[in-house]
């Protein structure tokens, strides 16, 4: 039986300061013996070369500190937008998040993503004002913010104390001598027990408020606010117990079987692919064979490892709650259960790549490298979608924005000895049927093949993606075929007649024949995409394009400038609340239109404007504002070629 291991996350918008709160833990915790900077490139978490340049993080990292009896797995996660798919590995993962906002710059457009990931998964949660003794600094402004747009069961368990100045600190307002009175009145509102007692007047001890909050925290209905300036060590000893106090235990046998998830894939150069899992319950130890339920396949665990500084730590065991590293799981991918299948936390997506980008070596000679390298990148991070055209020797990448291109390039080079370099990016538009259709397909020449399928195509509702069902009989297509079909199906709708993925549709299976001797079932994996691209040039097909949800607040006077830009953009608003000299309203823009805006608000606003954004849906827009792409290889439409190409008669 092993206790006390917790899993927790820090978690923010860029520039809160996550780093410098996780090198503040190490120190005090005497994991190091001196925090480093994020500035002077010199932090524990920081470990790649671009995150030590340019001081921001773009990948999680994983440290480990002893705190009160407690073994803490410590992940540091990126605060940039661009690297959000490392935020969303990592909550698999957390038995608590602490969430950081700036005393300063407040609640951003990032923190609510991330707190709408956490209250999707019922993450307990402590919310960390840091950086109050900043100029600007307003902790109370801050508070209502999170009451706000985040959360209204909050604990504020410390005031700030000369915030602004360098001589800031914090005081406790949660104590056996001091029972803060809003505190008291969240407990109770979470508390039927207590709240009797509140309204009788009767005596309640601070131990009993104590325990109830204790338990509502880790049953994520209120969630405390502490603060300090972490670069001081200011708070930190008492988030840090906050940590401990607050973490939800569970007894955990590791006599079960295993039971484990891959939230990370890394590559290192002597050891090679390594696989990063969180052990929910069993146990592994080196040598083991371990099964992949999600693969169906039998691995066997090469060298056993713990996150430590950048590095690896070489141990024997691992116990259920720890977060390792393994070698030898070579075909392990991100998401995979290990061991029994159990209700895993889903992973979650706060943003999805909105940019599509063609790469290319600077050296053509480095084509084959620059390819291989993408295909690394691409397992460590599926949500780059590496798509390699190899008939156009073409290698394209999904992305966030530029400053994960700016990394990408850097990487690439000082980690593949790869120069390259990446095209102007192209917003990704989707394509949708207008009509009603008919798609149909007959493959029987040149034999042997037959497979003949008749299929239904009917627009969706927005959002809804690919509903499909099958209404033919196995006495006319077999089960295995049709199984086939549906399989098919999804890879063929990857390109459109426009050249973007198709969507927001229903596919049914009507007709179809096989043959007793002739079909086998790669003749339907050939059918299926000709009867699909029949069936939408029978349907037409139109433009969905991605809309940002905004909210602006900038001074009242700007009101008219900022919404002749967004009119200009194509976007919408709502009514303006207009309040203290100041606007603010919310509203939608295509991505297409408004991808430098926030560079532009600020300029016209010097600086005053404030905007939060977050990808909100695609929908409908001309065929004028839309992009039309040459289709990728070659085309179902063109039956002769297609079918020599998947018959590999066609180089």
């Amino acid at each position: 039986m092993r206790k006390n291991i917790i899993n927790i996350g820090i978690l923010a918008h860029v520039d809160a300061g996550k780093t410098t709160i996780a090198e503040s833990f190490l120190y005090k915790a005497g994991a190091i013996k001196s925090p480093g900077s994020v500035d002077n490139g010199t932090s524990q978490t920081d470990f790649l070369d671009i995150e030590k340049e340019r001081g921001i993080s773009v990948k999680s990292a994983v440290a480990n500190l002893r705190w009160q009896n407690s073994n803490i797995n410590l992940i540091d996660t990126p605060g940039h937008i661009d690297f959000s798919a490392e935020v969303e590995r990592s909550i698999r993962v957390l038995d608590l998040a602490i969430l950081v906002v700036s005393a300063v710059e407040g609640v951003q457009a990032h923190t609510e993503n991330i707190w709408m990931a956490l209250k999707q998964h019922n993450i307990p949660t402590i919310f960390f004002i840091n950086k109050i003794d900043r100029i600007g600094a307003d902790t109370e402004e801050v508070i209502q913010e999170i009451k706000q747009d985040l959360c209204s069961d909050i604990a504020v368990l410390q005031k700030a104390v000369d915030e602004g100045d360098a001589k800031a600190n914090v005081l406790n307002c949660w104590k056996d001598t001091e029972i803060d009175e809003n505190v008291l009145e969240i407990i109770a509102n979470n508390d039927d027990e207590i709240l009797e007692s509140y309204i009788s007047e009767a005596d309640i001890s601070f131990d009993e408020l104590n325990n109830s909050l204790i338990k509502a925290v880790k049953g994520f209905k209120i969630f405390p606010v502490l603060m300090g300036v972490a670069k001081s060590q200011i708070g930190i000893e008492e988030l840090l117990n906050a940590v401990v106090k607050y973490t939800p235990t569970s007894e955990i046998n590791d006599e079960n079987n295993l039971s484990a998830v891959v939230f990370r894939i890394d590559h290192d150069k002597k050891l090679g692919k390594i696989v990063g899992l969180r052990i929910f319950s069993g146990q592994i130890s080196n040598k083991d064979e371990i099964f992949n339920s999600s693969q169906d396949k039998l691995e066997k665990v090469n060298q056993l490892k713990r996150y430590a500084s950048g590095g690896y730590k070489d141990i024997s065991i691992g116990f259920a709650g720890d977060v390792l590293a393994l070698t030898g799981l070579n075909d392990a991918k991100l998401g995979d259960t290990l061991g029994k299948k159990s209700n895993f936390q889903k992973e979650v997506k706060l943003n999805s790549p909105l940019l599509t980008v063609q790469v290319k070596a600077i050296n053509e000679n480095d084509y084959a490298k620059l390819a291989e390298a993408l295909r690394i990148l691409d397992a460590e991070d599926p949500a780059l979608q590496f798509e390699w055209l190899k008939e156009d020797k073409e290698l394209n990448l999904q992305i966030m924005g530029w400053i994960q291109i700016e990394v990408l390039e850097r990487v690439l080079e000082n980690r593949f000895n790869v120069k390259a370099k990446f095209e102007d990016p192209t917003v990704i538009y989707k394509e949708s049927p207008k009509n009603n259709a008919v798609g149909f397909a007959r493959y029987w020449m040149p034999k042997p093949c037959w497979a003949i399928i008749k299929l239904q195509i009917e627009p969706g509702e927005p959002n809804s993606g690919l509903v499909y069902e099958s209404k033919l009989s196995v006495d006319d297509v077999h089960r295995k075929y049709q199984n086939e079909v549906e399989r098919t199906i999804p890879q063929a709708l990857k390109q459109g007649p426009k050249g973007w993925e198709v969507t927001d549709l229903k596919i049914t299976l009507i007709e179809g024949e096989d043959h007793e001797v002739h079909s086998r079932p790669g003749d339907f994996i050939v059918a299926t995409p000709m009867a699909i691209m029949n069936g939408l040039i029978n349907s037409g097909t139109k433009f969905l394009e991605p809309y940002i949800w905004f909210k602006i607040t900038a001074p009242e006077g700007l009101l008219g400038a900022i919404s002749s830009d967004i009119i200009q953009m194509r976007g919408s608003f709502e009514s303006p609340d207009i309040n203290d000299g100041k606007f603010s309203f919310e509203g939608f823009v295509p991505v297409a239109t408004s991808m430098d805006f926030p560079i532009r608000l600020s300029s016209r606003s010097g600086g005053k404007a404030k905007i939060k954004t977050r990808f909100h849906s695609y929908k409908e827009c001309s065929d004028e504002h839309g992009v039309h792409r040459e289709y990728k290889g070659i085309s179902p439409l063109d039956e002769a070629k297609y079918i020599l190409k998947a018959r590999r008669a066609l180089q």
